[in-house]
């Protein structure tokens, strides 16, 4: 708990109902997504505005207290526990949408706006949000903008940070700075937006974001390719690419994640399938019918079992909802669910899952694999039970070992859920030593006195990288 001195300077600020300290509120913010991660804050603040995110940055700044930006708290990379104790700043009151502009195809939010609600906003204006994070339904726009979401749409529409095109952030001092705006085009000096972007709340508050829309797709056509062979699933991947065809989603389920997502979602499918393409394309009528119809050859050359397009946008929504599921069909299972994410090219997928399935063996721990397969994005999962420290300690070997397999595979330890807590120690494989160096020198300039989100991102001692040999 702060000293009552700093309690009043911050209850000055937001009066008696927007800070709280009591037992109840500490503990809520206390973890996130993150399984098996805890620490208590020393108090909650809920600001309204961007003047008062300053006022309250520079009375912490001036007692160096730690600040912890926070949205919902979906994300799974430990990235607001507030491991060093501190404030946790959360942004639900700062949740209105400022402004669409229709003229410039722009919109201008807060960053507590939930992340599905803005979406369904501007489609019924005809515009079109594409990115689309599996938890869109609680997650807000700042905690997208932290974590630099991505989605089932990210192969085709990219991922969060295209579409982020201005801000507004409070940085530790309190000071308040803006970066681009309704501009498509803007080099004046360094991208401090693109910078911002994926930061993790390490270098300052966001407060504002401007963000690009675009007009939506007229036409979707949904597709389920089924295959009895891993390769045959991963070479349609690569094949569909080559083709020069680019769909707008084009996911990836195990088996054991098939099985669980059949039992959860009731979809009838059949269980003794090694993987499952879920395919959609979307765009002009023409296009979209062009692009299955190869899409759907490309499917049969490569061995699928069987192959089928949605009848009706019902059915095609029941498909996507059911692989949006995954996580919440997995966690069934188990008391402790363990999702993670790394990224390989695209040519390298089923390899990687072999190595998934070869590690989760090795360390006998039940790990399913799914995954954005058109952006080479996979997430394994562990279901595990976090009382059982025998076994916790065998699936985090299992995933060091995954990670360093996809590094090895010319990939990279997390594709969507940020470094945080969880990857700070494997940072140093995928950047190197000068890239950490880089990246703490950025972290000073932005925050001296290390307030922001301390604890994240850097890795107080690296984890040595064993490279592992295959036979």
């Amino acid at each position: 708990m702060l000293q009552q001195e700093i309690r009043h300077e911050l209850l000055a600020i937001v009066g008696n109902e927007y800070y709280k300290d009591d037992a109840q509120a500490l503990v809520t913010h206390s973890y996130d997504g993150t399984p098996m991660l805890q620490a208590l804050p020393d108090g909650v603040i809920y600001p309204a505005n961007t003047e008062q995110v300053s006022a309250i940055m520079k009375v912490l700044n001036k007692h160096r207290i730690p600040i912890i930006g926070r949205g919902s708290g979906t994300n799974l990379c430990g990235g607001t526990v507030p491991v060093e104790g501190g404030v946790v700043m959360v942004m639900h009151r700062m949740n209105r949408i400022l402004e669409v502009d229709l003229e410039n195809l722009a919109a201008v939010v807060q960053p507590g706006l939930i992340t599905k609600s803005f979406i369904a906003h501007v489609e019924s204006l005809g515009l079109f949000y594409p990115p689309d994070p599996s938890s869109m339904a609680i997650s807000t726009i700042g905690g997208n903008i932290a974590e630099c979401s991505g989605g089932l749409r990210g192969l085709k529409y990219g991922t969060t940070k295209d579409y982020v095109i201005g801000l507004e952030a409070v940085l530790a001092s309190g000071e308040i700075i803006r970066t681009g705006g309704k501009l498509m085009k803007d080099v004046a000096g360094y991208d401090l937006t693109k910078l911002l972007v994926g930061s993790e709340g390490t270098l300052a508050i966001i407060t504002e974001a401007t963000l690009k829309l675009v007009p939506p797709p007229k036409f979707k056509k949904t597709m389920l390719a089924m295959y009895k062979d891993l390769y045959g699933a991963a070479r349609t991947v690569s094949k569909i690419i080559e083709n020069r065809i680019i769909p707008s989603t084009l996911e990836f389920l195990d088996n054991a994640t098939v099985r669980v997502v059949d039992d959860f979602a009731k979809l009838g499918l059949p269980l003794d399938m090694e993987a499952i393409l879920l395919i959609e394309q979307d765009g002009e009528l023409e296009v979209v019918e062009r692009d299955i119809a190869r899409i759907e050859e490309i499917c049969r050359s490569e061995q699928a079992h069987s192959v089928s397009v949605a009848e009706s946008p019902e059915e095609a929504l029941k498909l996507l909802t059911a692989r949006r599921s995954a996580f919440t069909a997995l966690a069934r299972l188990r008391p402790t669910t363990i999702l993670e994410d790394a990224t390989v090219p695209r040519s390298k997928i089923a390899e990687m899952v072999l190595e998934i399935n070869r590690i989760a063996q090795k360390h006998q721990v039940t790990i399913c694999t799914f995954g954005h397969a058109g952006d080479g994005n996979l997430h394994p999962t562990a279901t595990t039970d976090a009382r059982d420290q025998e076994e916790i300690h065998r699936v985090e070997a299992a995933f060091e070992e995954i990670f360093e397999a996809a590094i090895r595979l010319g990939g990279t330890i997390t594709g969507e859920h940020g470094v945080g807590l969880v990857k700070s120690p494997y940072l140093e494989w995928k950047v190197g030593s000068a890239g950490i160096e880089v990246m703490k020198a950025v972290k000073q300039a932005f925050d001296p006195h290390q307030l922001l989100n301390p604890g994240k991102i850097f890795a107080k001692q690296s984890r040595k990288r064993v490279v592992l040999q295959h036979g």
